[in-house]
């Protein structure tokens, strides 16, 4: 069975699909033969911030108005699901790092 999920997210690409009527976009799980490039422009950007990051860091590099904390939550949640696939290491005290 983990052999087979494992194949599975090996032929995961990024692709535009619908929930609930919406285009959205879906993030594949890294692992053997999965290249960067495959994320999306803004992700790829997040994922190559400089050492471990606090979400305030990864919005001031992208552009984000990082006094308003509304504006920084979904930049988390994009940084929480890059943790999820396998694209980021979550750190004990909430910075993100790469992981290579």
């Amino acid at each position: 069975m983990s052999e087979q999920l494992s194949r599975q997210r090996t032929l995961a690409v990024v692709a535009a699909g619908q929930v609930g009527g919406q285009a959205v976009m879906l993030i594949p799980h890294r692992g053997p033969g999965v290249e960067e490039a495959v994320l999306p422009p803004d992700y790829l950007r997040m994922r190559q911030a400089a050492g471990p990051v606090m979400t305030r860091q990864v919005g001031e590099m992208l552009g984000v108005d990082v006094s308003v904390k509304s504006k920084l939550d979904p930049l988390r949640g994009k940084l929480v699901r890059l943790v999820d696939r396998g694209w980021l290491w979550k750190l004990p005290d909430g910075r993100f790092t790469a992981r290579l």
